[in-house]
């Protein structure tokens, strides 16, 4: 007599059953260890490009470290072109120093950045530990364009002392303001994002008494999805600028 022991069909189908949800749990675990590596996952970034110095890349580098499989796509525009890309869904986030007013955007407050004096480390500026304007008589601040946050400030600026006095030269850039001051070029009155940045020891810098703040914000399409990278990014450049 044969006394091995066949089983039944329900219990062949039974087993069948719960082989058939071990492997979809398995799938399950897999799946998830996959996203939480960052598998399949991706973020398109938009930055200003004080922000791009120095916040945004540490920001990204967290960001990769902690979600190894993403991938992230990052560009340095201005206000308006960031705006366009987030509007047509070219871009997830945009991370800007300016304020964004656009119907198919929602925007946070994630910081603020002030403005501060960039002058040559052997100045005489150097011994003060903050700027007033009257500080500043008889030299010749750098412009701004009169489209950015600096140059209408500084425009208010002037017009309130008339000791100021403005360059010739203009710029839309703080990192090319900063290297204009430490050519001799004049002072420069640039954002402390640019500022914190700046690894040259040739320039130094110091806050302006009265200066006035500005917000950092993140924006995104008003009914884009938030994502889980999305969502760490912002928490991730909140740190940051709250970190100083």
């Amino acid at each position: 007599a044969n006394n091995k022991l066949h089983p039944r069909p329900e219990a062949q189908a039974l087993y069948a059953s719960v082989e058939q949800v071990y492997r979809g749990v398995q799938r399950i675990d897999d799946v998830a260890h996959q996203l939480k590596d960052g598998l399949g996952m991706q973020l398109r970034i938009a930055a200003s490009p004080s922000l791009s110095l120095e916040i945004v890349p540490q920001a990204i580098a967290a960001l990769g470290q902690r979600f190894a499989q993403a991938r992230i796509y990052v560009e340095t525009l201005l206000a308006r072109d960031m705006v366009a890309q987030l509007a047509t869904g070219q871009a997830d986030i945009g991370i800007c120093t300016a304020a964004i007013d656009n119907a198919l955007l929602r925007t946070e407050a994630v910081g603020a950045w002030s403005l501060v004096c960039a002058f040559r480390a052997d100045h005489a500026l150097a011994r003060h530990t903050a700027i007033r304007a009257e500080d500043l008589a008889g030299e010749r601040l750098i412009r701004f364009g009169p489209e950015t946050p600096q140059g209408q400030w500084m425009a208010h600026w002037c017009a309130a002392n008339p000791q100021l006095a403005l360059a010739s030269v203009e710029v839309r850039s703080g990192q090319l303001a900063c290297s204009l001051a430490g050519c001799g070029m004049g002072v420069a009155v640039v954002d402390n994002l640019t500022a914190r940045a700046w690894r040259s020891h040739s320039l130094v810098f110091r806050p302006i008494v009265d200066a006035p703040s500005y917000q950092v914000v993140v924006a995104r399409g008003e009914n884009a999805p938030a994502s889980v990278l999305l969502e760490s990014l912002t928490e991730l450049v909140r740190s940051r600028l709250a970190a100083g």
